[in-house]
């Protein structure tokens, strides 16, 4: 089922926005709901053959927006002069080790591949090796590689590798969010944008992209989220716009429909009244739509990982854990088998809720209301909170304390960001 189309990596699939969000002591709800990470939601086995469907188009399909990518911002052009291996790396790109032949392994381990020609991007681009875009390549009449056209994948932004074979290339990690790519300086290589608006997008970072800036022209971009640990959520993004009311499909459906429509620029279609948002991008096809549903089963099969072995004080996480459902008051939000109160009704809570630096950009969503994060593999995918501005497990736990005024010791915070890296 892949296309003969090849993966390179290249930018946004924003599909599911996470952040961490406080609840307010108004919003402490009832007493009797499940401990934090304890019970059961006694959800459906998903169907193995759509799961697999979802997993191709996962990491293989761009809806078409071959049309965007490479018709609008001739992203193709700049790959196919300018980005090398060492280049693509560099701004966070991934390559699939799994991909790669054994004669072109034992190659790059000799040093006979050159990591600093483009060509050899595209011949990575031909062996369907590099993480998150597709491509076109054929031959030039005197032997050199071109890149004739070129999409992107949910795969770009939602996926890693395990550094296996070196840093930036090994087995897939689908799911994890990859912080270190830049999808804005990507973006500001087009030679089709103006200055100004390369310098926004040049602006964002690693690991930082906002899903909202093509819609509303605002500049306040978040951290790329996981996409895993999602079944079962009623609303599944950080503000909590998808529910089934807006996408029959399901909560991460809505959001995937949103990106591919409104993001990737695929062949679809996409409205909300909240957000007086309608865009139609089918060019007589819907390249969406159908592809929905396995799409949304594969995401929700993708487990959240589970911490290494040896990376948090066994001892201090068991004090922390009483820390979490007590003094530090944790659980009153981040409760139930997905620490998270979004599966009692799907409930959500105000602006004020946030503890994070910026408070402004759910004003841009379709609720203006925040879902509590789900904290399971919360280790993997600093930085913290949905602006990023908690680099660490240890500075989100002193926010907190600063702000709810928990009045923590310095060994209890100790002891609950150590619960927080065992989740």
């Amino acid at each position: 089922m892949k296309k003969k189309y090849v993966t390179f990596s290249l930018l946004m699939a924003v599909i599911a926005f996470f952040g961490l969000y406080s609840c307010s002591n108004d919003d402490n709800g009832d007493t009797g709901r499940l401990a934090p990470g304890e019970g059961s939601l006694d959800l459906p086995p998903l169907d193995p053959q759509l799961v697999q469907q979802g997993q191709e188009i996962f990491r293989y399909d761009t809806f078409g927006d071959e049309t965007f990518w490479t018709d609008v911002l001739q992203m193709n052009e700049v790959i196919e002069s300018a980005v090398s291996p060492a280049t693509a790396l560099s701004v966070g790109l991934k390559v699939d080790a799994e991909a790669l032949p054994p004669a072109v392994v034992e190659a790059i381990q000799n040093g006979e591949v050159d990591l600093d020609d483009p060509q050899t991007t595209l011949v990575l681009l031909q062996l369907n090796a590099v993480v998150g875009v597709q491509g076109e390549v054929s031959e030039n009449s005197d032997g050199t590689l071109k890149l004739d056209r070129m999409g992107i994948t949910c795969a770009l932004c939602h996926s890693t590798v395990d550094d296996s074979f070196a840093p930036g290339i090994g087995s897939r990690l689908d799911g994890w969010p990859n912080r270190d790519l830049d999808p804005g300086l990507i973006i500001s290589l087009s030679p089709a944008l103006d200055q100004q608006t390369k310098d926004v997008y040049a602006s964002w970072g690693p690991g930082i992209y906002d899903p909202r800036y093509s819609i509303d022209g605002l500049n306040n971009p978040v951290v790329i989220p996981p996409a895993y640990g999602l079944y079962g959520l009623p609303k599944a993004i950080f503000t909590g716009d998808g529910d089934v009311e807006h996408e029959p499909a399901g909560p991460v459906a809505y959001w995937n429909r949103y990106v591919a429509v409104t993001q990737m620029h695929g062949h679809g279609y996409f409205a909300d009244s909240r957000l007086n948002l309608e865009r139609d991008y089918r060019e007589g096809d819907d390249l969406v739509t159908d592809k929905l549903p396995a799409l949304q089963a594969y995401q929700f099969s993708l487990s959240a990982p589970t911490p290494p072995v040896g990376s948090f004080d066994v001892a201090a996480a068991t004090r922390g854990k009483e820390l979490f459902s007590g003094k530090a008051a944790c659980a009153t939000c981040h409760s139930g088998p997905l620490f998270s109160d979004v599966i009692d009704g799907g409930k959500l809570h105000p602006q004020s809720a946030s503890v994070a630096v910026d408070k402004d950009y759910v004003k841009r969503s379709a609720t203006k209301k925040w879902r509590v994060t789900p904290l399971k593999g919360i280790w993997q995918h600093a930085p913290y909170f949905h602006d990023g501005s908690s680099a660490t497990l240890a500075d989100v736990v002193s926010r907190y304390n600063q702000e709810r005024n928990l009045n923590l010791s310095t060994s209890e915070k100790a002891d609950l960001t150590e619960y927080l890296k065992s989740i």
